[in-house]
């Protein structure tokens, strides 16, 4: 009859192992439940930044193709200088503005994201008679993960050389 009290006795679990048993259970799947809802996080931000970054290079792209000749300075407008920028101001040799825009990304709904460049174009006198503009562009984007909303910023800078070359100079 003893060795019979023994075996019953060894057959189950105590209340307090099954309780730690779910306890680790517990912390594990929270552990991996927060992993994913983190990794999906920094994927979407991952995708705000880099639509952030091609709205930037757009910008700068557009300043690049524009033609700039340093020798025009007699009152007739370089195309850099006439870049549409909303409230763009221009003192100094310094062109500044902002353009607003959405961010290229697919979206459905009320999570469309919008992003502001901040241009700046402005002369950058190197050594004799060389003069280079530089052109900056600061992406600025809002992105909220749960109840905080932070703005973060993409910036890009380029410096170009004066376009001096005649149509007829080229071929």
């Amino acid at each position: 009859m003893l060795a019979s009290n023994r075996a019953i006795k060894l057959r189950g679990f105590t209340l307090a192992e099954v309780a730690i048993a779910i306890g680790i259970v517990v912390m594990i799947f929270t552990a991996i439940i927060l992993a994913y809802t983190q990794a999906t996080y920094r994927a979407e931000w991952s995708g705000y930044s880099l639509a952030a970054e091609s709205l930037a290079t757009r910008q700068i792209e557009q300043a690049r193709s524009a033609r700039w000749d340093p020798a025009t300075q007699s009152g007739q407008p370089n195309e850099i200088y006439l870049i549409p920028l909303v409230n763009s101001n221009y003192s100094g040799g310094t062109l500044t503005g902002y353009t607003y825009t959405t961010l290229d990304l697919p979206s459905s709904g009320t999570n469309v994201i919008y992003g502001t460049n901040y241009v700046t174009i402005k002369p950058v006198t190197g050594s004799g008679n060389a003069s280079n503009i530089m052109v900056r562009v600061d992406a600025v984007w809002k992105f909220r993960w749960r109840t905080t909303t932070r703005l973060y910023t993409n910036t890009i800078v380029t410096y170009l050389a004066p376009d001096n070359k005649q149509p007829e100079d080229l071929f």
